[in-house]
């Protein structure tokens, strides 16, 4: 366990200097370009040269990447030139809110698409797998910005049972979570329940199945203690790489609805061309999906017995 945990510990490091690196040489090879993002336009050519002096731009490239690299490692990130305050000052609260609408979607998302996956899984071909195939098509079938415009019509206009808005500006209330949330289950329920479905599928037509079938053991038995958990590895795959989804591609419903979150962060970042908000950005956004990857890894136990051997 301990070896397997190391080798997996010493890939996700070296995928994060590798993308650093990347995204360092990216935004940073040309110290004068940055000089100009961050002074501005109108700043004079003297300026620049004496901010880039300041800043230790005038070193080397590598000894440049060094000294971003341990900044970064202790959440020193610069300042944003976007809302002129550290960028760790405005980072942690958009994840921090970006993390509530997760939580809430995942609330949803996860039992119903589980539950409902299972079902059709089990009985396959019956009315009950072609009703929950086509709903999850149809729903995955249609983009946030479609359903967002949908719902707001009939839930804000229509009926004024919602806010339009989730700018969460008089503090926090579970009204102005409603929209937000309903729109990313919507899309991404789908999915996960046609991958659960066909997991599931492919698990009841094992021959460890059959034979517990054969034997005679109670239904339910058979699908909780026996199918179940060899039919949720893939559904957790899926899962798992939706936490990098929620934090980098719920831009637009956060955008439509107003939410400060992760998403209209990395947006307003890289419209105003932030670049040391982009790079904080980017390298949360780097880390979760390593984690999310490391997590995947270590609960397989196919995985982990290959990675042992």
């Amino acid at each position: 366990m301990l070896r397997f945990l190391s080798k997996r510990l010493v890939a996700m490091l070296l995928t994060m200097l590798a993308v650093s690196l990347l995204v360092f040489v990216v935004l940073e090879l040309s110290p004068g370009s940055v000089a100009t993002k961050v002074l501005g336009p109108y700043s004079s050519p003297a300026q620049r040269q004496l901010w880039l002096a300041q800043h230790g731009y005038t070193a080397p490239l590598a000894t440049r990447y060094l000294a971003w690299l341990g900044k970064v490692v202790t959440g020193n990130f610069g300042d944003s030139t976007r809302f002129k305050v550290p960028v760790y000052a405005i980072l942690w609260p958009r994840l921090a809110n970006t993390a509530l609408l997760g939580l809430t979607t995942f609330a949803v998302m996860v039992p119903l698409s589980l539950t409902l996956g299972v079902l059709a899984g089990m009985r396959e071909g019956s009315a009950y797998d072609r009703l929950i195939s086509l709903i999850s098509i149809l729903t995955t079938s249609v983009p946030e910005f479609a359903s967002a415009v949908v719902l707001s019509a009939l839930f804000v206009f229509g009926l004024a049972w919602l806010p339009g808005t989730s700018s969460m500006a008089d503090g926090f209330t579970w009204q102005e979570l409603v929209l937000p949330t309903a729109v990313l289950v919507l899309y991404d329920f789908g999915y996960v329940t046609r991958m659960t479905r066909a997991s599931m599928v492919e698990v009841m037509h094992t021959d460890y199945i059959r034979t517990a079938v054969l034997k005679g053991l109670p239904w339910h038995m058979i699908v909780l203690k026996h199918a179940l958990r060899n039919a949720l590895m893939t559904p957790f795959t899926v899962i798992m790489l939706q936490i990098n989804w929620l934090l980098s591609g719920v831009i637009v419903v956060e955008f439509f609805f107003a939410y400060k979150g992760f998403g209209a962060l990395l947006l307003e970042a890289s419209l105003n061309q932030d670049i040391y908000l982009i790079e904080a950005c980017t390298m949360v956004a780097v880390v979760t999906q390593t984690l999310a990857d490391v997590g995947y890894t270590y609960l397989n136990p196919r995985l982990r017995f290959e990675a042992i051997f």
